[in-house]
């Protein structure tokens, strides 16, 4: 014959269970929680990116931000298009490809940067070949037409950006190797000189 406990201790042995099996349920809200933040994201900077264009400044996509939307790089063959932020932190390359302060303006002489990371935003790098064509187009309307070089494999302190090239261009950079995670000293660098 099996004794049986009493109810109060059997509520109390079932507490652990039931606290194990809340803070699962909580993880599992958290993790889908991330993607449908991602996917917001994308749609508010999407339309702040047509309001910086429609007033010709940069629109924070929500009051909080630190970056807005100053351009949009698209790959025609790849179906590509990324909606690029200013300033370059961090905080902002979790939403998308930044302009890095440190390299040429947009459309002027010298080399324009933008880095974005290797596993989202920037991992269609890996796909790219020489001669593909590169759109820039800046919140001020104009769109400007690179044309793609070979990717390059150069350590982080080992790539030079020449701010005063006598013609525009652009360089994408991305950790390497592409899709890969953890940090290393290794860059993908693929430069596009301005058409024409």
């Amino acid at each position: 014959m099996r004794m049986r406990l009493p109810r109060g201790r059997r509520a109390l042995a079932s507490l652990p269970f039931l606290f194990i099996a809340a803070c699962g349920l909580w993880l599992i809200g958290q993790s889908a929680i991330i993607p449908l933040k991602a996917a917001l994201a994308q749609v508010l900077l999407e339309r702040a990116f047509a309001q910086s264009v429609e007033s010709g400044r940069p629109v924070k996509p929500w009051p909080w931000a630190d970056a807005a939307p100053i351009a949009r790089i698209s790959v025609p063959r790849l179906g590509v298009e990324q909606i690029v932020l200013s300033g370059g932190s961090g905080e902002a390359m979790a939403f998308g490809p930044t302009l890095l302060p440190g390299g040429g303006r947009l459309g002027a002489r010298g080399t324009a940067v933008f880095a974005a990371h290797r596993d989202t935003h920037f991992r269609f790098l890996g796909e790219m070949r020489p001669g593909d064509l590169i759109e820039v187009q800046e919140v001020s309307g104009r769109t400007r037409r690179y044309l793609a070089g070979a990717g390059r494999i150069v350590r982080y302190d080992g790539f030079g950006v020449d701010r005063h090239a006598p013609r525009p261009s652009i360089a994408l950079v991305t950790c390497w190797p592409i899709g890969g995670s953890g940090r290393g000293p290794w860059r993908y660098v693929v430069r596009a000189a301005l058409e024409g």
